[in-house]
């Protein structure tokens, strides 16, 4: 008899054994969808292994499998045996790493389900009804721009620009009315259809472009990578390359000889935001062979990409962290854009991290590994000088004559606001402004902060204006409408009349959002387009219309959040204003002076990539403090220096190894005293350890939660595993939620 070893989606760290019907035998094999009964429930686990030898087991619990999905593998061999190893690697549920590699169930798995005489499938859900799509009527929608008055209006304008540029697009994803979207229809702008939202209208191939010359230290940089690709050997390399020193090109290079090679490559980028531009470039010059892989796609979008891929119709997988699970065969290459960037870590269910795990598959695969970046991790840095990875330098702008920006600071101790009023629009900034203005430039505003103002607070007795279902502060926002908004749970309500304390009417915004400085522009400077990239306005690839304007020259001042400081080559942009320079400092985080330097320094590479030089203004109230200083000067390796003498004295990573436990409850008593049993169980396990806490969390109560942590620090990794693996096993009462965070990147 065989029995199989499946992996399903719930959360508990173990694969169950099933037995496989006689008639099923030469057809179940590892990487294959089953459905199996798991309690009272029926479910899809994916098979993991096979064996004839009975599990030790009593065979009236053993129970045997449903049906079989697949007839072939949907998971590549090395593909299940990566996602095997990262579930070891992070603790985590392998029937939920699985999820992170498979599409959504689509009818025709149902269908073959139904054949095989299965009736209780309700929980698998299906995907697959036609929605309506709008498409665009490009040259009446340029003619229709071009007219002067009356036409078209600003937030109309603004979702056709987005249309233009994509082609076709659920009317959904549009905002505007129904009775908008028919008298779009009558004046021929638009026209609409029901298609499947997997199979939007074919677009226009986009023409190729011939590759520019590479610079000298382009080709010595592709030279040792294309040989290692040649070998088809495993290495790791970390490309540091100043902002517009042209690492992108590297990359397309690089994916090219896979191509040619026959093999598949995997192009990562931290944001989905950056994921359409980087998918024009590529496809600019590799073709229509390009596979779209993030968040934002519907299923059956993400489905048919996955398709494609894993029958080898496509070979690069482009997107956001995700697309490190994309089941290519023969991988040769995985580029990781903007390596030292946050947003690699995924930080619910599995809590893992695109970056290190591109190390483990391109070594499992006998692959190149390309770590990108401006600023690069100390992570990575520590790698480099131990001799585990190996170093490829930029150190110019690949656009002649194109030299990196002038940094200045302006010292907030001295300069108070400028005409506008607004504080953090200083005298320097405003005029910096005025001037770029005058010369028909564009200008980017950084500030961390989305909303109109981040608090209310009562004047008579200093009450502030809190989230109920979190210790955080109420942001005001003002558009669409006014009102009170927390960014952790998105609770909201209207703005107060009263405090809800003393009842005074005395309520004050303190502090400064992307939304108020965006209204103070537009005062002051009222014959210039104002724009703003945050998540209020631009979530996700809703971003991609807002930069399209920026390139088209419809906007002379962008306002952001940290969308405006990753990746994008705007050639118009000549001056920077970081707003607030010391906001990210002040977070209670062992890497705050890091992530500070890497924000300043990616902004600040905005600046002056096309014919005219840039400026970069810093403003700040702490100009001596290490991040801002070397920020100031563009050095890289100076910062690198002294953050890594830090590190290794407070003893943090890369000099340790860290893993956060993390429990929540509604009942704040149970939290705490769960996590002072785990802390002392975590204690127990040997002298190697620190446990450091249990202690409140920086943000105490989320979505009605109360939170607290501690943290388990070694200098090797497997006292950390230990003491890990020891609170997970631990008994828990139920109504407490624990996380173990492998390597944690959020400390809050």
């Amino acid at each position: 008899m065989v029995f199989a070893k499946v992996a399903v989606p719930v959360p508990l760290g173990q694969a169950f054994t099933y037995s496989v019907p006689q008639e099923w035998a030469s057809r179940v094999v590892p990487g294959a969808r089953v459905l199996c009964d798991f309690g009272r429930r029926q479910v899809l686990g994916v098979v993991l292994e096979l064996s004839e030898q009975a599990p030790n087991i009593a065979p009236e619990k053993l129970k045997p499998l449903r049906a079989v999905v697949d007839s072939e593998p949907v998971l590549p061999t090395s593909l299940l045996d990566f996602l095997v190893q990262l579930a070891h690697y992070y603790l985590a549920p392998i029937g939920e790493v699985m999820r992170l590699a498979l599409p959504t169930v689509a009818r025709g798995d149902l269908e073959k389900l139904k054949a095989q005489g299965v009736g209780n499938t309700e929980s698998i859900k299906s995907v697959g009804k036609l929605v309506q799509f709008a498409v665009a009527n490009t040259a009446a929608i340029e003619q229709a721009r071009n007219v002067e008055k009356g036409r078209l209006k600003g937030a109309i304008l603004d979702e056709l620009n987005k249309l233009v540029d994509a082609g076709a697009l659920p009317i959904s994803q549009l905002e505007i009315s129904r009775s908008v979207a028919k008298k779009l229809v009558d004046q021929g702008l638009i026209q609409l259809e029901r298609r499947s939202a997997a199979e939007p209208k074919a677009m226009p191939s986009t023409p190729l472009e011939e590759a520019p010359l590479p610079t000298e230290a382009q080709r010595a940089a592709l030279a040792e990578i294309l040989e290692t690709m040649q070998a088809g050997t495993a290495a790791t390399f970390l490309l540091h390359g100043v902002t517009g020193s042209g690492k992108t090109e590297i990359y397309l290079n690089a994916t090219a000889r896979c191509l040619e090679m026959g093999r598949s490559a995997i192009v990562l980028v931290p944001e989905i935001a950056l994921t359409p531009q980087l998918v024009q470039r590529f496809k600019s010059r590799l073709g229509d062979q390009i596979a779209v892989l993030h968040s934002g796609l519907s299923p059956r979008e993400r489905r048919l990409m996955w398709q494609k891929l894993r029958d080898g119709t496509l070979r690069v997988a482009v997107g956001a962290r995700s697309a490190l699970f994309a089941p290519v065969e023969n991988l040769a290459l995985i580029c990781v854009d903007e390596e030292h960037d946050s947003s690699f870590k995924q930080e619910d269910g599995v809590q893992y991290s695109a970056r290190d795990m591109a190390l483990l598959r391109a070594h499992r695969s006998n692959a190149v590994c390309l770590l990108g970046s401006a600023t690069p991790s100390l992570q990575s840095e520590a790698l480099r000088r131990a001799g585990k990875i190996r170093y490829l330098s930029l150190p110019l702008r690949a656009r002649a004559g194109s030299a990196l920006p002038k940094v200045e600071i302006v010292d907030l101790r001295r300069f108070g606001p400028g005409p506008t009023g607004d504080r953090l629009i200083t005298l320097p900034l405003f005029r910096a402004l005025e001037q770029v203005l005058e010369r028909k430039q564009q200008a980017i505003l950084f500030l961390n902060r989305r909303g109109f103002a981040p608090s209310l607070v009562c004047e008579a007795c200093g009450e502030i204006v809190q989230c109920p279902n979190c210790a955080v502060a109420l942001t005001v926002h003002t558009r669409p409408r006014e009102r009170m908004v927390c960014h952790y749970c998105d609770f909201s309500s209207p703005v107060p009349k009263q405090c809800s304390a003393c009842k005074s009417a005395r309520l004050s915004q303190e502090g400064v959002g992307t939304e108020a400085v965006e209204s103070s522009l537009v005062t002051a400077f009222p014959h210039a387009q104002v724009g703003r990239l945050d998540r209020d306005v631009a979530a996700g690839t809703k971003s991609e219309p807002v930069l399209a304007r920026m390139r088209r020259g419809e906007i002379d001042i962008l306002v952001g959040t940290q969308m405006v400081t990753k990746g994008h080559d705007l050639p118009r942009v000549t001056l920077v204003g970081v707003l607030n320079a010391d906001a990210a400092l002040s977070l209670p985080d062992y890497q705050a002076a890091e992530r500070t330097f890497q924000l300043l320094v990616q902004v600040a590479g905005r600046a002056g990539r096309g014919e005219d030089p840039g400026r970069v203004l810093v403003q700040t109230h702490n100009p001596d403090h290490p991040a801002v200083r070397f920020a100031l000067k563009h050095d890289v390796a100076g910062f690198m220096e002294h953050e890594l003498a830090e590190r290794r004295q407070l003893h943090y990573p890369p000099y340790a190894r860290l893993a956060l436990v993390r429990l929540d409850a509604t009942d704040r008593s149970l939290a705490e005293r769960a996590a002072h049993q785990l802390a002392e169980i975590a204690r127990k396990v040997g002298t190697e350890l620190e446990v450091l806490g249990p202690t409140a969390a920086p943000l105490a109560r989320l979505r009605g939660r109360y939170r607290f942590r501690f943290l388990l620090r070694a200098q090797e990794r497997a006292p950390v595993r230990k003491a890990a693996h020891a609170v997970l096993k631990a008994p828990l009462d139920r109504r407490v939620r624990l996380s173990v965070d492998i390597d944690p990147l959020n400390m809050l």
